[in-house]
């Protein structure tokens, strides 16, 4: 997504330029060509050398130098960039970007492209909530800016508050997706789900599974990139959700069930990651089972009746307005894999499986990579080497963008 991808970021004079660095190489490391503007307070704090060195490029700093190559330099650099990113952007430069000014390189570059603008405030918590900065705030982003909200935590006061540079993760999220606004699924809304389920016994026990998430999750970014708009619904996971995502939470079968009932009104697609609990309790205890207490048997054994928790996919087959909903679904196997995925897509009537042994090294829980095998509801099997987790992602989203063109060429031959 960010490969070859011409990102022009402007630094402002804030303590959080220093942070500024990461987030330059970082973009470096994934093949993006980054031109870096300093404006002159920024350079007070970094200095345009560490810049060149991570950006391995030019750092342009003065409009006004002597031989005029920077004048005709800003109208360069605002015609090639595919994004114009302004992290930290502080308080005065907020107020200059709002008022159109263009005394300086920044400001005539922003001024002369047609690339986003993505914006990442940091500043002193009361400079940031001064109804000045909101205002100029809500101009930028009437105009087409986003805004990547800083966060609370302690600032270089000392003081905590909102108003911290965000990690750069987040605003590589935040770029992805912005660039990827007219990608092969812009328009789309798409739900994924992700994560396990937990299944209470009493207030403090529970049945789950041992998903992480990370499958679900590289799938819900995957498709941000590709420009849906998205919305994940997440489970018991140990890691925070991607950035740049809608974000519901879903801890339980019949939660989870209600969520994905309310989400795909409307949706595209449904991606089904999550590792649903078969069983529940029938009766969860209102307070701890305590050993030794009445719940247990004479021998001191404790006995749990689980009944079936609904097979969420399977229900929104018959659901009304889904007749056109691309529908994917998840098996983790042990064995069998292949009766048990076909058997699955058939009986949920799918328009994929993607399946997956979970007792193979590298495709089990908590990897960072799986080896699955993409049941189609033609016939089609398809079977993938061992990858990365994002790159199972966009395999499979490379072929639900198939099935959608498709639908949608189905549907026009139907109205003509």
């Amino acid at each position: 997504m960010l490969r070859d991808r011409r990102i022009v970021f402007g630094v402002t004079g804030g303590i959080a330029a220093y942070k500024a660095a990461d987030v330059v190489s970082k973009l470096r490391q994934a093949g993006a060509l980054v031109d870096v503007i300093l404006t002159d307070h920024a350079a007070e704090f970094v200095r345009p050398l560490t810049f060149a060195a991570l950006s391995h490029r030019p750092v342009y700093q003065n409009l006004w130098e002597t031989t005029g190559e920077a004048a005709a330099r800003h109208i360069e650099l605002a015609e090639a960039a595919e994004a114009l990113v302004v992290a930290p952007a502080t308080a005065d430069t907020l107020a200059r970007l709002a008022q159109g000014r263009a005394d300086d390189m920044l400001g005539a570059v922003a001024l002369a492209t047609t690339a986003p603008l993505l914006l990442v405030p940091a500043m002193e918590h009361h400079m940031y909530e001064h109804p000045a900065t909101q205002a100029n705030l809500r101009v930028l982003v009437e105009r087409g800016a986003v805004v990547v909200p800083p966060e609370v935590g302690q600032l270089a006061s000392g003081i905590v508050g909102i108003g911290r540079f965000p990690e750069t993760a987040t605003i590589l999220a935040h770029l992805r997706a912005l660039l990827g606004r007219g990608g092969d699924l812009a328009g789309r809304r798409v739900v994924v789900t992700a994560g396990g389920t937990q299944e209470p016994i009493d207030p403090v026990r529970y049945i789950g599974n041992r998903s992480s998430g990370r499958m679900g999750y590289a799938l819900a970014e995957e498709a941000r990139d590709r420009g849906a708009d998205v919305l994940l619904i997440t489970g018991a996971v140990g890691a925070p959700p991607p950035a740049g995502l809608c974000v519901e939470t879903a801890r339980t079968a019949l939660e989870l069930r209600d969520a994905v009932r309310a989400a795909i009104v409307g949706a595209n697609v449904l991606v089904m990651a999550a590792a649903v609990a078969d069983y529940r309790a029938e009766r969860p205890a209102d307070r701890k089972i305590k050993k030794g207490s009445a719940a247990e048997n004479a021998d001191g054994s404790l006995t749990l009746r689980l009944v079936r928790t609904p097979d969420i996919l399977a229900e929104t087959a018959a659901l009304p307005g889904t007749e056109r909903l691309v529908r994917v679904g998840f098996a983790a196997e042990t064995t069998d894999v292949a009766a048990n995925a076909a058997a699955k897509l058939g009986g949920k009537q799918l328009d994929l499986i993607v399946a997956n042994d979970v007792s193979k090294p590298g495709s089990g829980f908590g990897t960072t990579t799986n080896e699955v095998t993409i049941f189609h509801a033609d016939g089609r099997v398809e079977p993938l080497a061992l990858l990365p987790k994002a790159e199972v992602a966009r395999a499979v989203w490379d072929r639900v963008v198939s099935l959608l063109a498709a639908r949608g060429s189905a549907q026009a031959d139907g109205d003509a």
